[in-house]
This record gives C-alpha cells, sequence and structure tokens, in this order.
C-alpha cells in the first residue's frame, strides 16, 4: 500500500498529489520535489539507449522497499492523458484516477 502518491508536470509542478494524514506528510511532499532528479536521470539514459517507445514506464525510480512508482498508476494516468477533455498540465480531477489512488492507498483507522 502506498502513503503518497504524486503527478508532477514536466515543468515541476505538481498536477495531482495525496498523502495519507501523518507526521510524515511533509517528508513525503519533500522526497515527490527531490524525486524528480532521479527522473531527469532515468529519462536521459533512456534516451541514450534503443528501447520500445511504446513502454513510457521508467520502472523503479529509487531501490526502496519504502518508495514505489506502481505500473497501475502508470496505466491510469496514461488513460487520464488519452482524454480529449483533459488539458495537460491542469490538475487531474479525474473521479476514476482519484478512486484508483485511494484504492492503493494505506488504510488507516
Amino acid at each position: 500500500m502506498a502513503v503518497c502518491i504524486a503527478v508532477v508536470a514536466k515543468e515541476n509542478y505538481p498536477l495531482y498529489i495525496r498523502s495519507v494524514p501523518s507526521d510524515s506528510e511533509l517528508k513525503f511532499h519533500y522526497t515527490v520535489h527531490t524525486s524528480l532528479d532521479v527522473v531527469e536521470e532515468k529519462v536521459s539514459a533512456v534516451g541514450k539507449v534503443i528501447v520500445d517507445q511504446r513502454e513510457l514506464y521508467l520502472g523503479l525510480l529509487y531501490p526502496t522497499e519504502d518508495y514505489k512508482m506502481f505500473r497501475k498508476l502508470h496505466n491510469s494516468f496514461t488513460d487520464v492523458m488519452c482524454n480529449p477533455f483533459y488539458n495537460p498540465g491542469d490538475p487531474i480531477q479525474s473521479k476514476v484516477f482519484d478512486s484508483m489512488v485511494s484504492s492503493m492507498m494505506v488504510q488507516t483507522c
């Protein structure tokens, strides 16, 4: 289960961010913004190697058991981007996307 899920625009601003209420919520937001260096590194490495251009999923960004990027999240995000009524760069307000994120979040009592 996830404790924080974020989608960040190419220009480094959040399109969607959600975390479970906790004492570490600020830490999760900080981690989201600082992880962009890892994404940039992976994207530049992918550009140097000939790969299947249809596969845009970057995989695990950082080798830790605490934070993971999920293929399910990526596929749902792709569905949002393919919606003809969504304007790229706008905050994500899809009920289907939000429902999928809710299903991935840790349930707190």
